[in-house]
């Protein structure tokens, strides 16, 4: 294992891959969410918004792991565990560019009234890639 990811993984974040995200609630039970991905170099993000458990949870402990397969070849799929940073900057225009990203639509659908939204990058401290085979 590594802590950077192998650029030939970028593809599985770069596509319309879901990933699994688990954060640690504060009893120490995990908690996970399947979440939209994408990445800011070689450093995976996602985004939520303020009060969510995901959020709560990383607020008090950034420590965080996710797991994420290509669509069309669950063999091949990507690990990271890490540390989380909360980055308020960009996050309304990083939801819509994921909604464009995931349902081809120019804003994020979902958004309610007052939400304010993170992103959070997970800082890889372990990464485990698995290439796809063939």
């Amino acid at each position: 294992m590594t802590n950077e990811l192998p650029s030939e993984a970028y593809k599985v974040l770069d596509d319309t891959n879901f990933a699994h995200v688990v954060t640690l609630q504060p009893d120490g039970m995990p908690q996970t969410t399947p979440v939209w991905i994408d990445r800011d170099g070689g450093v995976p993000v996602f985004n939520t918004a303020k009060g969510r458990a995901k959020h709560r949870n990383l607020v008090r402990d950034p420590r965080v792991a996710l797991s994420v397969h290509a669509a069309d070849n669950p063999y091949s799929y990507l690990q990271v565990r890490g540390r989380a940073e909360l980055v308020e900057e960009g996050a309304a225009e990083h939801i819509d560019r994921m909604a464009r990203k995931y349902l081809g639509k120019d804003s994020y659908p979902f958004r309610q009234p007052g939400e304010e939204r993170i992103i959070v990058r997970v800082v890889p401290e372990a990464v485990d890639w698995h290439a796809p085979q063939g």
